[in-house]
């Protein structure tokens, strides 16, 4: 998805994980999934650049969808759909 497609994805919830460094982005991710409906996306915020692998890599391996990544004044905004 481009940055425009993901400016216009409808967010369910919001984790934000500025501030914590590996594996707290992916903690805060594996909480925030659990507050969103199948089909409902998480936007997580962070600014620790393992996230931009860990962050795909955990979706992937549990079944979502992760959808991309905006990059933020400081810090990228990463999407996911959950899938089950």
């Amino acid at each position: 998805m481009s940055d425009l497609d993901l400016s216009s994805v409808q967010i369910a919830n919001t984790s934000d994980a500025r501030g914590s460094a590996c594996p707290g982005p992916l903690l805060e991710a594996k909480k925030g999934i659990g507050k969103v409906k199948v089909g409902e996306v998480l936007e997580i915020y962070s600014n620790d650049s393992g996230t931009r692998t860990d962050i795909p890599a955990w979706a992937g391996k549990v079944g979502h969808e992760y959808l991309g990544m905006v990059a933020a004044e400081g810090y990228d905004k990463h999407f996911i759909r959950r899938k089950k």
